[in-house]
């Protein structure tokens, strides 16, 4: 073998074995491979108050519990948030046995004082955080009917049930 050849036979052998594996890498990840974003919002919208509709999306596709759904500016929301600022405990606590992550917002509706109190506490902005749709911590408390939790944030200032999202 002369030293041309070799010289071109590593070049190539050495832009095969950089091409070949970044193609199959590149391919390996499948648009599948993400869920439908129509899929999303309906599940999201199912999560308000539709928990036959919820269970038989879940058993499809179980990790929507951990989808969101972006309403545009930035307004985003989880079934869970939905079912929370709608009130219906039922759905909320179906949405934690299946491994959705509760926020303050959802603990709030739930009514778990010794919870959201100690939160507050420690970070006093999260008073005037904005869930979904701009529905504040008032706001879950009022349709949680939790009147511990709706007293306290009215004497810590907290008097809209409604925030602007930017």
């Amino acid at each position: 073998m002369n030293r041309k050849k070799f010289i071109y036979g590593s070049l190539l052998g050495l832009g095969a074995a950089i091409a070949v594996p970044t193609y199959f890498l590149s391919t390996s990840k499948k648009e599948s491979d993400q869920l439908d974003e129509k899929l999303i919002k309906d599940f999201v919208i199912a999560g308000h108050s539709r928990l036959g509709l919820v269970k038989e999306m879940l058993n499809e596709h179980p990790n929507l519990i951990y989808t969101s759904y972006d309403w545009g500016n930035g307004d985003y929301e989880e079934a869970i948030e939905g079912a929370a600022h709608l009130g219906n405990k039922e759905i909320v606590n179906y949405f934690i046995t299946k491994g959705a992550r509760p926020n303050l917002f959802a603990l709030t509706m739930l009514g778990k004082t010794n919870l959201v109190k100690p939160i507050i506490e420690t970070y006093p902005k999260l008073l005037f955080a904005k869930g979904p749709h701009g529905l504040t911590l008032l706001h879950h408390a009022q349709v949680g009917e939790s009147k511990d939790l709706e007293n306290y944030f009215v004497q810590k200032g907290l008097t809209q049930r409604i925030l602007k999202i930017r």
